[in-house]
């Protein structure tokens, strides 16, 4: 049978440095901070995301299709020491994400756009990718890059990040390659702010929230996106 993916609710903000900067100290003060953040709380993320062929992943997000999903390869600080094949699904209001490790041959083999031998394997996402890639061609779109700050507290599993230096690698999908030439894509140098929750935020957490970004509004963020249309591929 299928195991059920939990449904999570994720609010996303554009923030200015400013009120980053407030928020963050406040929350450093308050919750905990991602055990694998530096000694700056900051790690790198790189992500290779898939689409197929009529850039289904790109418009349904544009046109606001309530049910959706978008596949991803991700990697950490450059290395290949842990890397993940991510499914990220939208219900709605809510979303979930399906992910399992993958070694890096693997890796390349589908960054090469060849499913072969994934029709057998044990794990239904890579079933899922096989079926994709096969009948609806996804291959590689685009590389994202940004460096993520992250602060947690055990109620409602809550988990707030600040995603900042948003670049992407334009065509190029070159994952493993450190020194890949990459281009900010936010004019203003804004930063996005993630606030993920199970069933409801804990009041106290809110109220900080609203007390230092009362200006800021909920958005429908997409990294994604906002990468795809800075390399030309508008709506």
């Amino acid at each position: 049978m299928p195991v059920a993916v939990p449904l999570r609710h994720e609010l996303k903000y554009y923030i200015n440095n400013i009120e980053y900067e407030v928020l963050a100290r406040t929350l450093d003060s308050l919750l905990s901070r991602d055990p694998n953040g530096d000694e700056y709380n900051e790690y790198h993320i790189r992500s290779l995301y898939f689409d197929t062929v009529h850039d289904d992943a790109l418009y349904d997000k544009i046109n606001g299709v309530s049910h959706r999903d978008k596949y991803r390869i991700r990697i950490y600080n450059f290395s290949d020491r842990m890397i993940r094949l991510e499914c990220k699904s939208k219900f709605g209001s809510l979303i979930s994400k399906r992910s399992v490790a993958i070694p890096r041959d693997l890796c390349e083999q589908l960054m090469a756009g060849d499913p072969t031998g994934l029709e057998h394997t044990r794990s239904g996402l890579l079933r899922d990718m096989y079926r994709e890639m096969k009948v609806n061609l996804l291959k590689p779109s685009v590389i994202v890059d940004y460096v993520r700050e992250a602060y947690i507290h055990p109620a409602e599993e809550v988990r707030i990040t600040f995603d900042k230096q948003l670049r992407t690698g334009l065509n190029s999908k070159e994952l493993f390659e450190r020194w890949l030439p990459t281009i900010p894509v936010l004019k203003n140098g804004e930063i996005i702010m993630e606030v993920k929750y199970d069933r409801a935020l804990p009041p106290y957490i809110r109220s900080v929230l609203q007390s230092f970004c009362h200006n800021a509004q909920i958005s429908a963020v997409s990294k994604y996106v906002i990468c795809r249309q800075f390399e030309g591929k508008e709506a």
